[in-house]
C-alpha cells in the first residue's frame, strides 16, 4: 500500500517559515527549485536526489542541504520509500541570522555537501521544527529557529562562492531572469524574450542553462509556482490562482504543483490555513 503524506505549515518565525513533515513511497520529485534553501532531515528510509551536478543519497538521520534557487528532484532510495521533517528559510532569513552571528559581511551562507551526517545538528533542527509545529511558546520557537540554524552555519557553511563568470551576457540573464520572476503570468514566447534582453534564442537558452539550471521555460514554471504558493496562503481559490498564475486549467496547475512540491495545491492550501 502506497503512503503518500505532506504536512505544510507557516510558522510566524522570521517573518514567516515555511515547514514540512512528510512520508513517501513512489513520489518522484520533477526537477525544480525553492526561492529559498532546503534543510531537511532524514526521519526514516533514505531519499535519493539531483543537486550541483549529481545524485546524492541522504540515509536516516543525515541532513539535506539545498541551496537557494538550486535545482534539485527527489526520490525514494529505499524499497519502503522515506519521511522527513523540512523547512525552507529564504536567503533573506537566513542573512538575518548570519548577521546575529556577526557575519554580516558574507550575507546569506553557500551549502557546498548536499547530504550532512551531524547527529548534533540534525537532533537540533529536529527540535526546532517540532516545536514550530507543536509549541505555542515564542520564545521557545524562536530560540530554537536562531540557534539551530547558526549551529548548521557554524558546523557546514562555507563562503558563499562568487558566481561563474559567463562573460558580457550575464546582466541580460539577470534581465531575463527577472522577467520571469516579476511576470511569472505572461504568456512570452523564447523570440520574444530574448529580444526582451538583447540575446538570440538559442545562445539565451543555453547560457540561461548554465547560469540557473534550468531553461527558462522550466524556469517559468518554478516562478509560476511561487507565485501560487504566495496566492493560496491568501486564501484564493484553485481555479483562480491557477489562471493568474498562467496555467491553462486547474488541472494542469495541479500537476506541476504537485510535481515540484509533493502534495496538491488544496492540501498546501489546508495545511496552512488549518
Amino acid at each position: 500500500m502506497s503512503i503518500e503524506q505532506a504536512h505544510y505549515r507557516l510558522a510566524d518565525e522570521l517573518g514567516g517559515i515555511e515547514i514540512l513533515n512528510a512520508r513517501y513511497q513512489h513520489q518522484q520529485f520533477s526537477r525544480h527549485s525553492h526561492e529559498g534553501y532546503t534543510i531537511g532531515v532524514i526521519a526514516s528510509g533514505a531519499q535519493r536526489f539531483f543537486r550541483t551536478g549529481s545524485n546524492h543519497v541522504a540515509p536516516q538521520d543525515s541532513i539535506i542541504l539545498v541551496n537557494a534557487d538550486e535545482v534539485h528532484t527527489g526520490c525514494s532510495a529505499s524499497v519502503g520509500g522515506w519521511s522527513y521533517q523540512a523547512m525552507y528559510p529564504t536567503v533573506e532569513q537566513f542573512s538575518q541570522v548570519s548577521e546575529e552571528l556577526g557575519c554580516h559581511k558574507l550575507g546569506a551562507p553557500y551549502f557546498s555537501q548536499a547530504v550532512v551526517e551531524d547527529a548534533l545538528v540534525a537532533r537540533t533542527l529536529r527540535a526546532s521544527i517540532n516545536a514550530l509545529e507543536h509549541s505555542s511558546n515564542r520564545l521557545q520557537r524562536e530560540t530554537l529557529v536562531y540557534s539551530s540554524l547558526q549551529l548548521l552555519m557554524r558546523r557546514h557553511a562555507k563562503t558563499r562562492p562568487q558566481p561563474p563568470r559567463r562573460g558580457h551576457a550575464r546582466p541580460n540573464l539577470a534581465m531575463a531572469k527577472q522577467f520571469l520572476d516579476e511576470q511569472a503570468s505572461e504568456n512570452i514566447s523564447l523570440s520574444e524574450l530574448a529580444k526582451l534582453v538583447n540575446l538570440s534564442p538559442s545562445y539565451l537558452v543555453k547560457q540561461f542553462v548554465k547560469c540557473y539550471g534550468l531553461p527558462p521555460h522550466a524556469y517559468q514554471i518554478q516562478a509560476r509556482l511561487r507565485l501560487a504558493k504566495s496566492l493560496l496562503r491568501k486564501g484564493q481559490q484553485q481555479l483562480d490562482v491557477a489562471l493568474a498564475c498562467g496555467f491553462h486549467d486547474q488541472s494542469h496547475f495541479s500537476r506541476h504543483f504537485k510535481r515540484a512540491l509533493g502534495i496538491s495545491p488544496g492540501r498546501y492550501a489546508k495545511e496552512l490555513h488549518a
